[in-house]
């Protein structure tokens, strides 16, 4: 298994690819929005309005992913004594039903899939929430629509 510091260089990567390719959707909506041809023919004709409202939301997207970009890049790698709560930061590895995994709490990315199939979680999640002040040989359960999951903490790192 990588090093926090290695998954975190690694989160920082994807979301700037992210981030790289948000901001050339945005160029393009931009463009389409003032492109000669985005002119209203008619009262009706309502091309440039929806090219306007697409830039207006690939941008909010870019603001999301700069901040994401720079609360990863500040995100204060802690080092977890045993029997200490998981927290921002922390690899959390879990036992469900015989099978291991394991999450990294951070600010964003979540979702991410990290070399050494480590996945990224955030608080806001509820699979984060749920994981937060958790210690080794807790057990979480986690109420999805249609399903519960089940979880013991196995080690925190």
């Amino acid at each position: 298994m990588k090093d926090k510091a290695a998954l975190r260089t690694e989160l920082v990567a994807a979301l700037e690819e992210a981030l790289a390719a948000a901001r050339a959707a945005h160029a393009a909506a931009i463009e389409g929005a003032t492109h000669a041809e985005a002119k209203a023919e008619n009262d009706k004709d309502t091309r440039g309005l929806e090219q306007s409202y697409l830039a207006r939301g690939v941008a909010q997207r870019v603001v999301d992913l700069e901040t994401a970009v720079a609360d990863v890049t500040r995100l204060e790698l802690r080092t977890f004594a045993a029997g200490a709560p998981a927290a921002m930061s922390a690899l959390v590895t879990v036992d469900e039903e015989g099978e291991e995994q394991t999450f990294f709490l951070a600010p964003a990315g979540g979702g991410t899939v990290l070399s050494s199939n480590v996945q990224v979680v955030t608080t806001s999640s509820p699979l984060g929430r749920a994981l937060l002040g958790k210690r080794v040989d807790d057990e979480v359960e986690l109420k999805l629509p249609g399903k519960t999951r089940a979880f013991v903490i196995s080690a925190i790192r």
